[in-house]
């Protein structure tokens, strides 16, 4: 398994970070962040919708729990785990039921749901190392191409 490390001094930076991981997906992956309020998140979700071909609007799904993005080359189905307390708020989800569909999953707050995470899960964990500067570590797949 390979494990890069990214420093982002930018929005703008996370985007095309999170743009890089998309544009190598081949469908079927699920991505866990881990990182607290503020840290990146929504835009690095921004630049993995963009890097899946998708090209309209990305919001954080902290109140719709989930979000679809479709029309890329791959869907992107985009959660907000943070609610979630056990197996029966996670079936309510519908995230097994996503797991089928061959797209890419994005969870945020996925240290909620470790358990039901399957094995090949990709982990993107952000970390603040200033204002504007995170210390961005994706781990957990072989990727196509750097």
């Amino acid at each position: 398994m390979i494990t890069e490390k990214y420093i982002s001094c930018s929005p703008e930076e996370t985007e095309k970070i999170g743009f890089s991981l998309g544009s190598r997906l081949l469908g079927g992956e699920v991505i866990a962040y881990k990182g607290g309020l503020g840290m990146g998140k929504t835009c690095f979700t921004r630049g993995l919708a963009a890097g899946l071909g998708y090209k309209g609007e990305v919001t954080s799904p902290t109140f719709a729990l989930i979000n679809e993005y479709l029309g890329g080359r791959l869907p992107l189905y985009h959660f907000d785990m943070y609610r979630v307390s056990g197996w029966e708020d996670l079936y309510s989800t519908g995230f097994f039921d996503y797991l089928e569909q061959g797209g890419v999953i994005a969870a945020e707050w996925s240290e909620n749901i470790e358990n039901a995470l399957p094995e090949n899960t990709i982990t993107v964990t952000f970390d603040r190392l200033g204002d504007e500067k995170r210390e961005i570590i994706i781990s957990g797949i072989e990727l196509k191409n750097k």
